[in-house]
């Protein structure tokens, strides 16, 4: 049985990554509407990753006999605004998703190492979330409203395939 405190944290970072899908797929679907068609895949795809890393969670959390506890999901906005103000806000929440893992690495790794090999699996590619996020961002601010620059960027993320991007 997984001690209550490791659970609770488990289950926090369910919460996280359960949030982080709804987010990302409210993204998606806003920028679809705005005609981004390649930047609503990758927010798709990305929605996708977080989900998988959401179950990753819960089937570890039920493998020590934990108890899988939900919360509400707050409601999603319907409008990001410009492509920029878009990835900057996911570049802030993959900033948000690191600092929580790594909160979590630094108090699992005193009471449950077994544990710490997995929150240590989650922070490894939290490096590349933030990476991915900020060479998006990096390009989208050199594009500026520069419309054909703009739907470049909007098909190279089109490309992306599940498990990375074409960016870089």
């Amino acid at each position: 049985m997984v001690r209550e405190e490791v659970q609770q944290l488990i289950n926090s970072l369910i919460q996280i990554e359960h949030i982080s899908t709804t987010l990302y797929l409210a993204m998606s679907a806003y920028l679809d509407r705005m005609n981004y068609i390649g930047m609503a895949k990758w927010l798709r795809l990305q929605s996708e990753e977080e989900r998988t890393h959401m179950l990753t969670l819960i089937d570890y959390l039920a493998g020590k006999d934990g108890v899988v506890k939900w919360s509400d999901v707050p409601a999603q906005s319907s409008n990001y605004g410009t492509p920029l103000e878009t990835f900057q806000k996911v570049l802030e929440h993959e900033e948000y998703v690191t600092n929580a893992y790594r909160q979590a690495y630094d108090y699992i790794k005193q009471v449950d190492p077994q544990t710490t090999v997995i929150i240590q699996d989650f922070l490894r590619e939290q490096i590349d979330e933030e990476a991915q996020s900020l060479t998006i961002v990096d390009r989208l601010k050199l594009a500026g409203d520069n419309s054909s620059a703009l739907l470049l960027i909007d098909q190279e993320l089109g490309q992306r395939q599940n498990g990375g991007t074409p960016v870089g």
